[in-house]
């Protein structure tokens, strides 16, 4: 299986938040990426893990609410 790699405009198009909120998750090591000299990349399946995490524990939080 190839590894598919994303850059910022694709994972906030993905996402569907702006570049600057894609950029500001990746700096901040909450949205899984790595640098690739100067440029952020993604693995899309550790956005998709972090995307479905997110799901989770909103639905917890909700759930203890």
């Amino acid at each position: 299986m190839p590894l598919s790699v994303m850059t910022i405009p694709e994972v906030a198009r993905l996402l569907r938040v702006s570049e600057k909120k894609t950029y500001r998750l990746a700096k901040s090591g909450e949205l899984p990426s790595f640098r690739l000299g100067s440029a952020w990349r993604f693995r899309r399946s550790d956005v998709e893990s972090w995307v479905a995490a997110q799901v989770r524990d909103r639905a917890k939080k909700k759930a203890r609410a």
